[in-house]
């Protein structure tokens, strides 16, 4: 499994902060946005990963991120010339998919609790993956409907009437047909390649899986000044409870064995005095001492 990262768009939502950077390059709490859903792709054992935006942020992502090699995994870049819709990834990176599968994730989304994604990846066997998640407002995402089985029953793109309250949240998986189906679509009333579209016709050809996500667990899009405030407070509120991080690249590389304890060690080295890395030595420490543990075990 691929993953792809979109980090592109106008970031119109965010004016004025869009000025000064692109919105998947502002502060969520205490780390870059983009370091969200990059964290997903590495928790969800995915290495080899292509981040898509445009020209004039490209060159800061790859200042922050780099190739990926101090997180174990392998990172591209492509352009987005200009925003056309998100279905318009599938051209874009149309080399980096090949046969597929791949997994597409908005680079403005932020997901915390369950085990409900890695579980859909491990078991992606083919067609199309995609999620629905309760809101109050469904009006302003992508729609699902489901039918008494939990299946889809019809999809709609920010409907002025919805027909349920479940969102489809932005992440994807999909086989390589997903480029074809990208290739043979139409340019909305909106002006764009619409991912509905994408999902509507595989829910046509009978290969649409739809996972409804529970309760405890959490979806943010922060793309707007109200919804990236609202995100950070929830980070923020995770953090200082529960003593985590969320949105840690190097702790989710560390705990997939994208890298070895050694590398993680030699990672944390380099890193200035600061919070985050204090949190990343205790955690070094924690897998130390079970490592010990586990090693002074009969046997």
């Amino acid at each position: 499994m691929k993953g792809i990262l979109l980090a592109g768009g106008s970031g119109s939502r965010l004016y004025p902060l869009s000025l000064v950077a692109n919105k998947q390059l502002q502060p969520v709490y205490d780390k870059p946005m983009v370091y969200y859903p990059l964290t997903v792709l590495i928790a969800g054992g995915i290495r080899e990963i292509c981040l898509i935006a445009a020209p004039e942020d490209l060159p800061r992502f790859q200042q922050l991120l780099g190739d990926g090699s101090q997180w174990g995994i392998h990172l591209e870049y492509r352009l987005q010339a200009r925003p056309e819709g998100i279905a318009q990834t599938f051209l874009i990176a149309a080399d980096f998919i090949g046969d597929g599968p791949v997994t597409l994730i908005l680079g403005d989304n932020l997901f915390f609790g369950g085990d409900a994604l890695p579980r859909a990846l491990a078991a992606f066997q083919g067609g199309a993956s995609i999620f629905a998640y309760h809101v109050t407002n469904p009006s302003s995402y992508g729609v699902v409907e489901l039918d008494a089985s939990g299946q889809a029953r019809s999809l709609e793109e920010k409907p002025a009437s919805p027909r349920s309250p479940f969102a489809v949240p932005g992440v994807y998986l999909y086989d390589g047909q997903v480029v074809e189906i990208a290739r043979s679509l139409k340019p909305s009333s909106r002006g764009e390649l619409e991912v509905t579209d994408v999902n509507r016709e595989y829910l046509r050809r009978g290969q649409l899986q739809v996972t409804r996500l529970s309760r405890g667990f959490a979806w943010l899009d922060a793309g707007t000044s109200t919804s990236l405030f609202d995100a950070a407070a929830f980070v923020q509120t995770i953090e200082k409870r529960q003593g985590i991080k969320l949105g840690c690249p190097e702790e989710a590389a560390l705990r997939r064995g994208f890298l070895s304890l050694e590398q993680f060690e030699n990672l944390i080295q380099k890193m200035p005095d600061c919070e985050y890395r204090h949190y990343l030595q205790g955690i070094g420490t924690d897998f130390r001492r079970a490592e010990s543990a586990q090693m002074s075990m009969p046997a």
